[in-house]
């Protein structure tokens, strides 16, 4: 096998490698069951989403985090 033909199937394992991981990570949503009159509507599961962020990524608002901390290396 030529040098170029194996730089080129390594680099189309790599794309296909990244897209098969990309696709393992953003994956959709579950598709609607046909007949499901149960089924939740999309806004409720969006405020369920953005409840779960604004408690992950809020933070604790008691504290005062104006000043910040200095970074002090222990060595």
């Amino acid at each position: 096998m030529s040098p170029r033909l194996v730089i080129i199937l390594v680099v189309v394992g790599i794309i296909a490698s990244g897209v098969g991981i990309a696709r393992g990570i953003v994956q959709p949503g579950p598709a609607p069951m046909s007949g499901a009159d149960e089924a939740l509507p999309e806004s409720a599961s969006d405020a369920d989403r953005r409840a779960h962020r604004e408690r992950f990524f809020g933070g604790d608002t008691t504290r005062d985090i104006r000043g910040g901390q200095e970074m002090k290396p222990r060595w």
